[in-house]
């Protein structure tokens, strides 16, 4: 993890830690480091959701692309996944999307993508970590002759909704479904997606304020949306969080199904389709165990990165496979987008509902889910340093692998983007697992916590 970025770009609070000087100061950069030796005038995409400080955050960083001589398309609220589409699309450099994901409204936060839609690798990070705070003073500002300009495409979200249109064969008509919008950049683009497809179509959470960005919906508070999907009897019920680059679902019984369900549906039915590359699957050390005994059972390989869809997606890559994601949603079909994105995804599961004429309940009982206990523990930068080399707390870990055996697992990780320790513990017995973590959590806060 960087000094400026994270597992998932430069993230916090707006105008305290993620200021508009420090915004304008990352454009510089980015234009800087992108365009060094190029023979023409750079141009970058920029998106926001919806949260009251994406304008100010765009506006700035606009100003420092602008400032060094590169020309900037807004594209205006879209998900983040329309950013790293549209970038090739538009023939763009660089595409920038202004979005704090799934965290509350008042962070916020800046992912870059190269031209080729992919996130930055962690050189061209550190080139710009380093420009930004190492040498401000080496960005020079371009002739007043050369200023760049700014255009603003109004019918970019049509452009990604096509694309995503095209990713699929078979009508939805007949399916009855309730979208959860978290009231973020989904908001303008998944009804008119999914209605467009043949659904029937009930919105919830799509009136954005800036300020109710992901609070108590979208897909880390799901709540509402199961009640509604049992009230109603649907068949299914859609959950995206602030720029809908993650998908999780609820089904016609009312269960919430994760991402790794969704993964393992996708998987099975690619493989029956002869569409999985190499018949792998990309996860990551956070993947439900049940989900990796269930690739082991079907005849797929189960492979596992680090916690981040650009590490899935980078394995991916390596090594020529196709389909990949997480537990918390972000998917990834490389034949259709270069980062995870919760509206194909969503697509793609309701086409294979309608296209084998079945429940989603039936596919989701598929795979037998272990059970799973996450500890989320607060610690201090130094805490979170300390994690990799404190003698005790790697035996109390070792010691928890060796009570777990072959039937359970135990992983502990420093967040990307929080000052958080992440403690999580699965296994077939819930009350072994929740000891398990509750000994490890009380050793770490002990070791590595707040004093």
């Amino acid at each position: 993890m960087g000094r400026l970025f994270g597992t998932d770009g430069v993230r916090g609070v707006a105008n305290e830690a993620l200021t508009c000087e420090l915004a304008l100061e990352i454009g510089r950069a980015a234009a800087t480091v992108f365009n060094a030796g190029g023979r023409r005038r750079m141009l970058c995409a920029i998106g926001m959701d919806t949260r009251i400080s994406s304008d100010m955050l765009a506006n700035a960083i606009t100003a420092g692309l602008c400032s060094v001589g590169a020309d900037v398309i807004n594209l205006g609220v879209v998900p983040t996944p329309a950013v790293a589409y549209l970038v090739g699309k538009y023939k763009c450099d660089m595409g920038i999307m202004i979005s704090a994901s799934h965290n509350p409204a008042e962070f916020n936060g800046i992912k870059i993508f190269s031209g080729d839609g992919f996130k930055l690798p962690d050189a061209l990070e550190e080139q710009i970590e380093s420009l930004v705070l190492d040498s401000k003073d080496s960005l020079k500002s371009c002739d007043p002759r050369d200023i760049g300009k700014v255009t603003y495409k109004i019918n970019a979200a049509d452009d990604y909704i096509e694309h995503l249109k095209s990713s699929v064969a078979f009508s939805l008509e007949g399916l009855n479904i309730v979208v959860d919008c978290a009231n973020g950049a989904s908001s303008g683009t998944a009804k008119k997606l999914l209605t467009e497809l043949g659904a029937n179509v009930t919105v919830l959470f799509d009136s954005p304020n800036g300020l109710n960005i992901n609070e108590n919906c979208g897909s880390t508070h799901m709540e509402a949306l199961r009640d509604y999907v049992v009230e109603h009897k649907l068949d299914a019920g859609l959950a995206f969080d602030g720029d809908a680059d993650r998908f999780l679902c609820v089904d016609d019984l009312g269960n919430i199904i994760d991402g790794d369900q969704i993964m393992a549906i996708c998987a099975s039915d690619m493989l029956e389709r002869g569409k999985l590359p190499k018949n792998t699957v990309v996860g990551t050390i956070m993947s439900n165990l049940g989900f990796i005994k269930f690739c082991e059972a079907n005849g797929m390989r189960f492979v596992a990165t680090k916690v981040g869809d650009r590490f899935v997606l980078e394995e991916m890559l390596l090594e020529g496979y196709g389909f990949g994601g997480e537990q918390s949603g972000h998917i990834i079909f490389k034949d259709f987008a270069t980062t995870g994105d919760g509206q194909l995804t969503a697509i793609q599961l309701l086409s294979i509902l309608k296209r084998k004429g079945v429940k989603l309940s039936a596919l989701s009982s598929l795979m037998t889910k272990y059970p799973q206990t996450m500890i989320n523990l607060t610690v201090s930068p130094e805490g979170k340093l300390a994690y990799y080399t404190e003698e005790h707390v790697k035996a109390t870990i070792e010691n928890a692998k060796n009570i777990l055996g072959d039937d359970g697992r135990i992983v502990v990780r420093p967040s990307g983007t929080e000052p958080l320790i992440r403690v999580m513990v699965e296994g077939k017995d819930k009350e072994t697992i929740e000891t398990v973590a509750n000994d490890v959590a009380a050793v770490i806060m002990e070791r590595l916590g707040k004093k």
